[in-house]
């Protein structure tokens, strides 16, 4: 490699012929891409442009006839395998690969990637239930990636607003078929989910060929719609048609007009409903207040409620019976005790000194009040008081009797 500086330049040739050298060191490749522009000239030479599926880049291809012939003939925006090795112009300063052979990509072969990105991506969990968001009652504003000026937009934005006219839309027209559509949806996207206002991303275009749907089937597309935390309704070609994007969105609408249907409720509908609730809640009501109504006729009905001195006259018989059963009990106990009382009292009496004396017998004392219960200590001459029932005497002993 040369050295240059601001004192001595390299001259262009120089470079160029530097820049050939590096590039005849690199060897044939295989490359992919969609033939834009395709010019066969005299001479046995044919000229192309062959651009990138996915981003606006292109480059320049070209080869002998001969082997632009083997696959002939190729429709518009062909989709080629080439292998070819890098050439550098030195005189235009161009880049160019020449192709050695070049293979058609079919819909066979497409078809076979598709599947193997689709289980690839579904083992990641991409497509996964768990992953759906729900769509919002009503969104405060609807996010719309579609192309430019087509009917797709049209169906969405006049069915959404004839269900529900105040919605409001934020639209981003974008290409969506060839090389700039993954460029541009996948900038739509990310602009509209970064937006705070908007709540729900429709993503639309109308039927077309297998070829024209790719786009929505990009590796790169379908993991920043997964990766997207607003809700997204995908509504690509006719229901038959099934890009990898409808698995990855929140919901897959069938058609354009089935999109704008599930992100609006109908007015009509939520009015009628509304009415239907409302009179409901007023029968309840009405309801409510009849059973209430009489529920306090039958509480007035109650004989309770018609003479309310019943609770104080019921009462006071009550009382009364309780008295007079107590007064009765009462009484029985008494008489019982008096019963045993005069009983008590009667042995009592039947065993004082008194009553003994009623009886004819009498207490004999000495002049000190001792009582003689022995002949023998009254001796002759003793003085004694004898009391009887009724009084006291008084005698002296003459014998002794013992």
């Amino acid at each position: 490699m040369f050295e240059t500086s601001s004192e001595s330049p390299a001259p262009v040739r120089v470079v160029s012929e530097a820049i050939k050298d590096y590039i005849d060191r690199l060897g044939p490749i295989w490359i992919e891409g969609e033939i834009s522009e395709l010019n066969e000239r005299s001479g046995g030479m044919a000229f192309m442009r062959l651009r990138d599926t996915s981003a606006d880049m292109s480059i320049s291809v070209m080869c002998y006839k001969t082997v632009l012939a083997s696959v002939q003939p190729l429709p518009a925006n062909a989709r080629v395998v080439i292998y070819a090795k890098p050439s550098w112009f030195t005189k235009n300063g161009s880049l160019t690969l020449s192709a050695k052979e070049i293979r058609q990509v079919g819909v066979g072969e497409l078809l076979a990637r598709l599947e193997a990105l689709k289980e690839k991506l579904a083992l990641e969990g991409l497509f996964s239930a768990d992953r759906k968001i729900a769509l919002p009652r009503l969104p405060r504003r609807v996010g719309l990636i579609c192309g430019r000026n087509t009917d797709a937009e049209k169906d969405v934005v006049e069915n959404a607003r004839r269900r529900w006219p105040s919605v409001q839309f934020e639209i981003r027209e974008v290409a969506v078929q060839g090389a700039a559509a993954v460029v541009e949806v996948s900038a739509a996207l990310s602009e509209l989910e970064a937006n705070p206002e908007v709540d729900v991303i429709i993503i639309t275009r109308g039927g077309g060929s297998f070829e024209d749907l790719l786009p929505f089937s990009d590796e790169s597309l379908v993991r920043l719609a997964s990766s997207c935390t607003t809700p997204i309704v995908s509504a690509i070609g006719h229901e038959k048609d099934s890009p990898l994007l409808d698995l990855v969105a929140d919901y897959r609408a069938s058609t354009p007009t089935d999109a704008a249907k599930r992100v609006v409720p109908d007015i009509a509908q939520e009015i009628s409903d509304i009415e239907k609730i409302r009179d409901r809640m007023y029968r309840r009501l009405l309801s409510t207040i009849d059973y209430e109504l009489n529920q306090i006729a039958q509480l007035r009905n109650r004989p309770v409620m018609k003479d309310p001195s019943v609770m104080v006259t019921s009462r006071r018989d009550e009382i009364k019976a309780w008295r007079d059963r107590s007064h009765r009990s009462f009484a029985s106990i008494l008489e019982i005790e008096k019963k045993e009382l005069k009983g008590v009292r009667d042995h009592l009496r039947s065993l004082s000194p008194q009553s003994t004396m009623d009886r004819g017998y009498a207490v004999v004392q000495l002049e000190d009040g001792s009582i003689v219960r022995d002949a023998a200590k009254a001796k002759a001459g003793t003085r004694l008081r004898i009391r009887v029932a009724k009084g006291e005497t008084s005698a002296t002993v003459n014998q002794s009797i013992g």
